[in-house]
This record gives C-alpha cells, sequence and structure tokens, in this order.
C-alpha cells in the first residue's frame, strides 16, 4: 500500500496512528527494562523469594480486564449509533479505571502492612521494583484515564459516528495496551521469583 495516497483525513488518521505505535513500543521497551532489571535483581542476598502479592493486585486486574471489555462494549454501541448505551459504557469504564487505582494502592497499603516500604530501614529491592512498576503502570492509566475523557467530552459533543472514530480508537488501543501491559506485569510479579 502506498502511504502517500489517499485523502488528508486518512494520511492525518495514519500518522496519529503511528505515532501512538511508536509511543506504545517505547513503552514495552522501559517495561522490558524494568522487568529484566528484577530477574537480574532477584539474583541478590536480600531479595525476597516467598513474597505473595497481596490480593488487591488479583481484584485490579480483573477489574481493568473488565475495564477493556466495556470500552469494547462503547465501540460496539457506537458503531450501532446507540449513542446513549456507548455513553454508558465509556462511564463504566472510567469508573472501572479509578477503581483499578484504588485497589492498586489498597495492594501498596497491605504490602506496607507487612511491614515493607518503598525506601527507608524496612524497604528492600524487590519492593523497591514492586512499586516503580506498578506506580509507573497506574501513571499510565490516568493517562488513559485523562484519554477517555476526551473521549467522552467529544462524544458528548457528537464529534464521533460509525465511520469517524479515530479519536475513539486511538484511545481504545492505548486503553487495551495499559490492560495487557497490567496483565503482563501482573503475571510476570505474581510467579517471578
Amino acid at each position: 500500500m502506498d502511504l502517500t495516497q489517499g485523502t488528508l483525513e486518512e494520511k492525518n488518521g495514519r500518522a496519529k496512528k503511528m505515532m501512538l505505535w511508536f509511543g506504545i513500543i517505547s513503552l514495552i521497551m522501559s517495561f522490558a527494562g524494568w522487568t529484566s532489571a528484577f530477574v537480574v535483581s532477584s539474583s541478590r542476598p536480600d531479595w525476597l523469594k516467598d513474597f505473595q502479592l497481596p490480593n488487591a493486585f488479583i481484584i485490579s486486574t480483573i477489574v481493568i480486564v473488565l475495564s477493556s471489555l466495556s470500552f469494547l462494549m462503547a465501540k460496539k454501541a457506537l458503531k450501532e449509533t446507540s449513542n446513549k448505551a456507548a455513553m454508558l459504557w465509556l462511564f463504566i469504564t472510567l469508573i472501572l479505571g479509578v477503581v483499578f487505582i484504588v485497589f492498586q494502592f489498597s495492594g501498596f497499603q497491605q504490602i506496607i502492612d507487612l511491614g515493607y516500604n518503598f525506601t527507608g530501614p524496612t524497604s528492600n529491592v524487590t519492593m523497591s521494583y514492586i512499586y516503580l512498576i506498578a506506580v509507573v503502570h497506574i501513571l499510565h492509566v490516568v493517562v488513559g484515564l485523562i484519554c477517555l475523557l476526551v473521549v467522552i467530552y467529544n462524544h458528548f459533543k457528537q464529534n464521533y459516528t460509525p465511520t469517524k472514530m479515530l479519536g475513539f480508537e486511538l484511545a481504545l488501543t492505548f486503553w487495551h495496551f495499559i490492560d495487557i501491559l497490567w496483565v503482563y506485569l501482573f503475571l510476570f510479579l505474581y510467579f517471578v521469583r
């Protein structure tokens, strides 16, 4: 396919999708670096080998997967020109995104209650990695929530149609990415000792 062909709107859409994928690939590389460092550091003598992630992280994983499903339902409703249903699913996605963050912080509190902190005399390298990886992911979820708010605003202004939904699709792609990324991170932190 010749990328120089098409209308200006089509070229603009392809460029925006490509920029999103460049950003996603750079984020994948960042998290791959952190998880690689986690594996390398696990040979340290002060590494916690018997630590289990708190249950709040399991619940947050279920919540973020449900949020991706609700975002897909919003897209389906939009394609069927059911604007009220699409708005409802978008708000459900927003609420689930916030609930995800709440459960993440609940998980942090459970870790602190076990006596482990990010810094200070009760910290160790294992917990520092867990905090770092989870907090950086939470920051990306916040970015996803901001994108979602923009999508909700644009949908309220009726800027999307079944054939014109570029901003919607970009936000959906990013949301699915942060969902899949967390599932990977959770499984990595849960099973890699």
